[in-house]
């Protein structure tokens, strides 16, 4: 069975007015990632009640975000593959973007292109 199937996860799901292809908690517009960067930080890793608590909710979806990103679905290498790409499209990843350097603003069919792909 393909692990980003709802019926595997009872508190995860795709939304679907997201660009994102990888799974949020059902009825809020939380990513399994975000949780999972902050259960993995380097810096200062939160326990799963941590998360919990701090987004108000159930300990077990919190589980289930962390057990997903486990998982390695493909989808989350695709959404940051994506990001990656309209990054370099709009020269956010130039050494010199953050000191005033070359942004280019990037046309709206190129960044559909770009998410779509």
């Amino acid at each position: 069975m393909n692990p980003t199937t709802s019926a595997t996860w009872q508190h995860l799901a795709p939304n679907p007015k997201s660009c994102y292809k990888q799974l949020f908690v059902k009825g809020t517009r939380i990513r399994a990632r975000v949780l999972y960067g902050l259960f993995m930080s380097a810096l200062e890793p939160l326990t799963p009640q941590e998360i919990a608590a701090e987004f108000s909710l159930p300990l077990a979806a919190v589980q289930e975000a962390i057990a997903y990103c486990q998982s390695n679905p493909p989808e989350i290498a695709q959404d940051f593959a994506r990001e990656e790409r309209l990054m370099e499209a709009s020269g956010m990843n130039d050494p010199d973007y953050k000191s005033g350097g070359k942004f280019k603003v990037v046309p709206p069919e190129e960044v559909a292109r770009i998410l779509k792909s």
